[in-house]
């Protein structure tokens, strides 16, 4: 049966309840003000930034009680939970991987909170491994990786509580799932990697004084920690004398080489080597300097294979040998092209996985450098996986666009036959809908790609509820992806299209550089474009038009609802950076310089920032669209106090009768390891929330 939707009133009279109807948690001022180049700036509500303070925690409280109060009185708010549920509620399996004698996998029911590790034995029977759904009572402790020795009878992996980024590290007989030690904590930024069954390589930063979940944290790291000892005995391998924001270390595949990466913001790094199977060998300087991004991701003896974009903005993959490894010594394996190259090995065999308008193709190679097959994908989307280590028969991958759900396929990559492994039972039928990629023009001239998804049949009359979704920061690539919340948003009739913006990775470092530092404007204008496209094409309206992003593309929605209220009827920002003046203060926000720049750095870039920072540019007497901020009270990466701060001047300010909420989750972060039931709750108010306020008072009938 069409689903169509029973009641559309156009209006916000009784349905909206307006801001004279919301009585908001008054929000004290205080006196607060900075100087930056002798211009002062106000801050009224840096007391929100104390994450500790007993205030900001009344705040937080009083904040949601009016946020639930709101949501609690929309109709259809349960109808659409309990369809949200029905489509999640499906089983979900991964890749399986081998280590030791056992495969490994993870698997969820359907509505587990977390997902389960299992394994299965040479007699096949399965087992749990580790079940993160038992680490807490609520759901908010989750698994943050898995990493074992290199016979497998040993494994180390690590667990977020509330969303921290700040983990633990737990150390077990994979055998008898015993714990084998005391556990390590205060590990951030960090994966694990083993040398032989005697220990393992991880980074931190040492526990800031303060807030953990705000305060600065600049110096990693390198530490090795050998089994049987104590933490405090563990040792620096890097990092101590040379103060670097991020370090990373990780050992070759074969026991050879420690890699170390090192940097201070998210785009260039250091690149070192160690040869661990020479006693008390010097750490090798391969490149000195953070103008490219480089990493070694194969070896075969002492010649390395080497990813990097050095001369090459849409990257390319050399070879160097350990003697001399220095980049004029590189050469050539995997040439740059016009496309954006994401390589991998597995299986004795490289594969490029190339990006281009946004979809993927995958190419693949042997160790000669020599073109063996183009893989052959299902359809256009998004194809991902493809690694593993260099003795296995078997490789897998994961395919999936906005209409298909994440299907995984295995691969004999010495024969190229591929098939299907694990096809998702989703209650939806795919073939009802359909993605088109557009390419529209930006403020600049500049042409955009954006794919838009529906249900087929969808009528272009302008009152297609339509949801905006970008990020376009960090080099970072919007590829298409199935959701279960956007399939329950086009059930209802909705619209979802998302925008490939500039500062994204999609077509290089070109195009994030073109939205970085004094060119950040540039993605603003590509988001605005993107709206102003959909409206004009009649794919939906003012009135029936959402923005959305999170972190970086919450700082997008702030900027761009604040530069042009009129675009959108809702606007629904996430996790964002919100006050680009002293984003760089918290955590290791400072690590995000070369994308945003900061105050300090000079006049014309402090003025800049100003000028489109979120905060800052809420303005007195101006109707902002319906709004509501979303945030978790553990996050870590981009502390809450920003969506604090922009909440509390929005509600002070807004002029219209459009409300303005802030939905907080408690014993959250930044959004990894979020339960299924928590992620359920939250799509299930954003979309209930824009929905209502685009003038609708019922779900369409089944």
């Amino acid at each position: 049966m069409k689903k169509t939707f029973l009641i559309m009133a156009i209006t916000t009279a009784g349905i909206s309840f307006g801001q004279n109807k919301i009585q908001y948690p008054e929000t004290k001022k205080g006196e607060t003000v900075d100087v930056y180049f002798d211009t002062k700036v106000s801050d009224p509500y840096r007391w929100l930034e104390d994450d500790k303070s007993a205030e900001t925690g009344a705040w937080v409280k009083a904040e949601n009680q009016v946020t639930y109060g709101y949501l609690d009185k929309i109709p259809f708010r349960d109808a659409l939970k309990k369809r949200m549920e029905q489509l999640w509620n499906f089983e979900k399996i991964s890749a399986p991987f081998v280590e030791g004698k056992f495969t490994y996998y993870t698997k969820n029911n359907g509505l587990q909170n977390q997902s389960v590790v299992y394994r299965k034995g040479q007699d096949g029977k399965e087992e749990v491994f580790l079940d993160p759904n038992t680490f807490s009572k609520d759901g908010t402790t989750s698994l943050g990786g898995l990493d074992f020795s290199k016979d497998g009878n040993k494994a180390a992996y690590s667990i977020s509580e509330g969303g921290s980024d700040w983990r633990k590290v737990i150390i077990i007989d994979a055998l008898s799932k015993k714990v084998l030690e005391d556990t390590l904590v205060d590990v951030k930024f960090s994966g694990v990697s083993w040398h032989g069954n005697e220990g393992f390589y991880y980074s931190s930063y040492e526990k800031p004084k303060g807030s953990e979940l705000s305060a600065k944290t600049d110096q990693h790291k390198l530490y090795f920690h050998k089994l049987g000892t104590s933490q405090k005995e563990d040792k620096v391998i890097f990092g101590a004398d040379q103060k670097r924001r991020y370090v990373g270390g990780y050992v070759t595949e074969d026991d050879h080489y420690l890699v170390i990466s090192a940097s201070n913001s998210t785009y260039g790094n250091e690149l070192y080597i160690k040869d661990l199977k020479a006693p008390n060998s010097p750490i090798i300087t391969v490149v000195d300097n953070f103008n490219s991004d480089n990493s070694i991701i194969e070896n075969e003896g002492t010649k390395l294979f080497i990813e990097t974009d050095l001369n090459a903005p849409n990257k390319r993959v050399v070879t160097v040998d350990f003697s001399n490894p220095k980049p004029e010594n590189w050469k050539d394996f995997i040439k740059e092209t016009q496309n954006i190259l994401s390589p991998s090995t597995g299986g004795g065999f490289f594969f490029a996985n190339y990006t281009k308008d946004a979809v993927s193709f995958v190419q693949q190679y042997d160790y000669s450098g020599k073109l063996v097959r183009e893989i052959k994908l299902p359809a256009v989307g998004t194809a991902g996986g493809f690694g593993g280590k260099k003795l296995d028969k078997t490789l897998y991958y994961n395919f999936t666009n906005y209409t298909t759900p994440g299907t995984i396929y295995s691969l004999e990559p010495k024969s190229g036959k591929s098939a299907i492994y694990q096809k998702p039972k989703v209650d939806f039928k795919s073939e009802e809908y359909e993605s088109k990629q557009v390419f529209y023009t930006s403020k600049d001239g500049t042409k955009i790609p954006m794919i838009i998804t529906y249900k087929k049949g969808l009528k272009l009359n302008g009152k297609n509820p339509t949801i905006l979704y970008g990020y376009g920061g960090f080099n970072i690539s919007l590829t298409p992806s199935f959701s279960i919340a956007n399939a329950v948003w086009m059930e209802n009739g909705g619209v979802y299209a998302v925008a490939n913006l500039r500062g994204g990775g999609e077509y290089g470092k070109k195009w994030h550089d073109a939205g970085t530092k004094l060119q950040k404007q540039n993605v603003f204008d590509d988001f605005i474009a993107a709206g102003e496209y959909l409206i004009a094409q009649k794919y939906t309206s003012s009135d029936f038009l959402a923005i959305r992003g999170g972190s970086n593309g919450g700082l997008l929605v702030g900027a761009t609802m604040t530069q042009r209220p009129d675009l959108m009827k809702v606007a629904l920002p996430a996790v964002g950076v919100m006050d680009m003046l002293r984003y760089h203060t918290f955590t290791a926000g400072a690590g995000w310089a070369y994308d945003y720049g900061t105050a300090q750095d000079n006049k014309e870039m402090f003025e800049y920032l100003k000028g489109y920072s979120p905060v800052q540019n809420v303005k007195a007497g101006i109707k902002y669209p319906a709004t509501m901020v979303t945030t978790g009270d553990h996050d870590d990466r981009v502390v809450p106090a920003h969506s604090f701060k922009f909440a509390a001047e929005l509600q002070e300010k807004q002029a219209g009768d459009n409300p303005v909420l802030i939905r907080i989750d408690v014993k959250a972060g930044h959004g990894a390891g979020k339960s299924v039931a928590a992620s359920i709750q939250e799509n299930v108010d954003v979309q209930a929330f824009t929905l209502y306020n685009m003038g609708f008072t019922a779900l369409p009938k089944q």
